[in-house]
């Protein structure tokens, strides 16, 4: 199905500036690229690389998909389908292929690219910063420090591991996203329950159990460029009790940590880099800090994160991700100054969920505008993505956040307490007394 040209733009929230002057560099000559994915979360890219004079053509799953309408050309595919992605990029002569936020395409993205000669991070890598058992196996080999995990496809060995492990722990499918089938698991009754659940997400049908390490939780951004990371955030991420726990519903910057930690962190971000062998493009760590100083990878992507992490990156360093990937993905080179950071604005972001966030529970009746929050101090932009007949429900998944705001502050706390009352700002009206299945 072809969308063909964008003729509309669908625009959910409102960028007021006030995070400074971002340096951008225009790309070069006229050239065709392929997102591989184009909903909420690319839809911006998309039209960023199109202000960049990039001819884009996008493909989702979804017909709805807002991305596939700011595309030059929009394509309904299945983006886990390489082979009809890849027919997609030779009909339209493409000189380089990426994604953003979706993690599930960065595997097609790779094995487009390798297929077709051009630029990408290659199948091995994208496979191992991709599936949580090649990554927890890989960072093994290459001592980079990580929660004590076991991979497991049976019941039987799953309680086995729970045994070896210690409880509580957390179980988590090799190879989804979005915290789909994680669970914080305490007893083994608990891990009886939740383990067919986690298995059924996984395409792989293995899943990790890894033992749970308390602590502050940090999110990372990192460039690659020839083999030479370069730090460029870390920000806290916070986490609501109960199910939820794995959905980050605030990132604060700077993080929260002193500059021996921050060196800490920066060491095994950088050593978990060159384990998986990621030579050029945008690392995403994800790291633990205990009580006692210690930091463990959890988790490294290849890709701009979901979240409003490069948002965040933008406001927070003056640094702009996309043109670099943009860059990277058409192997074009990425100069000094569009990556090295410019200042340190301390800034949050809330997202609009159930408690701990401002969402009520229930089916949605009304969704105000955002001229309120906007008007706040030091609101520098918010979105909402909240649909009429939709239901609020208790915050499980990464689909709850229904929305954000970013704002600017002196200190970090300022920054969280202005977002956060900004959040609160947003009229959201909902039914109730209507049944949550």
């Amino acid at each position: 199905m072809r969308l063909g040209e964008r003729n509309a733009r669908v625009v959910f929230g409102t960028d007021s500036g006030g995070g400074g002057t971002v340096r951008r560099m225009g790309i070069g000559p006229t050239a065709t690229i392929l997102f591989v994915g184009a909903g909420v979360s690319q839809a911006g890219a998309i039209a960023q690389a199109r202000g960049e004079g990039i001819r884009v053509v996008a493909v989702d799953g979804d017909d709805r998909a807002v991305g596939l309408r700011e595309a030059d050309v929009g394509l309904v595919v299945d983006i886990l389908d390489v082979e009809a992605v890849t027919r997609v990029a030779k009909e339209h002569a493409i000189d380089g292929v990426m994604t953003v936020a979706a993690d599930r395409a960065v595997p097609v993205v790779a094995a487009v690219a390798e297929t077709l000669g051009l630029p990408g991070i290659g199948v091995r890598t994208a496979h191992v910063m991709r599936d949580k058992v090649a990554m927890r196996l890989r960072l093994a080999e290459h001592d980079v420090p990580q929660p004590p995990y076991a991979r497991v496809t049976t019941l039987g060995e799953a309680r086995a591991a729970a045994l070896s492990i210690g409880l509580p722990a957390v179980l988590k499918p090799a190879d989804s996203g979005g915290q789909r089938g994680l669970a914080r698991i305490e007893t083994i009754d608990q891990l009886t329950k939740a383990f067919p659940e986690t298995l059924a997400v996984s395409l792989s049908r293995e899943a990790i159990l890894e033992s749970f390490c308390p602590g502050l939780e940090l999110n990372g951004i990192v460039v690659v460029r020839d083999g030479r990371p370069l730090v460029l955030t870390f920000s806290d991420r916070l986490r609501p009790p109960g199910i939820g726990f794995g959905v980050g519903w605030a990132h604060v910057f700077p993080a929260s940590i002193d500059d021996e930690t921050n060196a800490e962190a920066e060491r095994v971000s950088v050593a978990a880099i060159d384990a998986c062998g990621l030579r050029d493009g945008i690392a995403f760590p994800q790291l633990l800090v205990a009580a006692d100083g210690t930091v463990r990878l959890i988790e490294i992507a290849a890709r701009i994160p979901a979240g409003q992490m490069a948002d965040l990156v933008r406001h927070a360093v003056g640094v702009d991700l996309v043109p670099v990937a943009l860059r990277q993905a058409l192997g074009r080179p990425v100069p000094d100054d569009l990556v090295l950071p410019c200042r340190r604005q301390p800034l949050a972001i809330t997202f609009l969920t159930a408690a701990p966030g401002p969402l009520p529970v229930g089916v949605v009746r009304s969704v105000g505008p955002l001229t309120e929050a906007l008007a706040q101090p030091g609101v520098v932009q918010a979105a909402t993505y909240i649909e009429i007949g939709e239901t609020i429900r208790p915050v499980a998944l990464d689909v709850d956040r229904r929305g954000y705001v970013l704002a600017l502050g002196g200190t970090p706390a300022e920054a969280l307490e202005r977002a956060e009352h900004a959040a609160r700002l947003i009229p959201v009206e909902v039914d109730r007394s209507a049944a949550i299945a």
